[in-house]
């Protein structure tokens, strides 16, 4: 990267911040234009995966210190709700497992690659060792967040379409943030208890939990936006058995 870009970066957090989450944002919007609910998967998975890599990293955002991993994680919410808007509740649900099935998998992959000793090859012990490091940390990111994120995300697909339901399929805008902000609340606490309580002390994880909740709240806002834009496209899924 330029380092002029670097340095505006550095300098503008709360910018890059931003500008982080409309890429997610946008990312799941691309996937699901070319790929429907096939895309909409795929974001759960790869998201869930990649913030319990990025959940250790500690970032201040707007003056808050909270986990950079909130924005990819929060961002499975805006998936699963368009999935739950678009094909039902079943699909939502059933991208929730996937997601949980593909974190456990991936834990336990690299945990039996960490029994394999490192060779004689100039930073084959450095690479290993960094692994190494980075999961100390994420078995308990990972194994915490996933019994937190399988309860509140099946909690946010019931709220998604019992709201639904009661308000006969209109008012998105309350449906998605409702469903959202509710087990996102729930979701922060357990994860505060579970994750950062053993790591840095219980108060520091309430204090982490708050802002990290604030900081989800304004990512729910911001992902109405795009739901509201994909809501109105006329997709017709692929069956990719055939298109191979």
């Amino acid at each position: 990267m330029p380092l002029y870009i670097d340095h505006f970066f550095s300098a503008n957090q709360d910018l890059l911040w931003l500008l982080t989450v409309v890429i997610d944002l946008s990312i799941t919007l691309l996937l699901y234009r070319f790929f429907g609910k096939m895309g909409l998967y795929t974001v759960v998975i790869l998201n869930i995966m990649l913030s319990n890599f990025q959940g250790p990293k500690l970032i201040v955002i707007f003056g808050m210190e909270t986990s950079l991993g909130v924005i990819l994680y929060s961002g499975i919410y805006f998936a699963t709700d368009l999935l739950s808007e678009k094909y039902g509740k079943r699909e939502g649900q059933r991208a929730v497992l996937l997601g949980f099935a593909a974190s456990v998998i991936m834990v336990i992959m690299i945990y039996i690659s960490l029994l394999f000793l490192p060779s004689e090859t100039k930073h084959a012990k450095e690479v290993h060792e960094a692994i190494s490091t980075l999961f100390n940390f994420a078995p308990l990111f990972v194994f915490g967040s996933l019994f937190a994120y399988l309860i509140t995300q099946s909690l946010d697909v019931w709220i998604f379409h019992y709201i639904k339901e009661k308000t006969q399929g209109k008012h998105l805008w309350l449906r998605n943030n409702g469903s959202t902000i509710t087990s996102q609340a729930l979701d922060t606490l357990l994860y505060s208890t579970i994750v950062w309580g053993p790591i840095v002390g219980l108060w520091k994880g309430i204090e982490l939990a708050f802002s990290k909740y604030i900081i989800k709240i304004i990512i729910a806002l911001i992902d109405t936006i795009f739901i509201y834009w994909a809501r109105n496209w006329k997709m017709v899924d692929k069956d990719w058995n055939e298109s191979l």
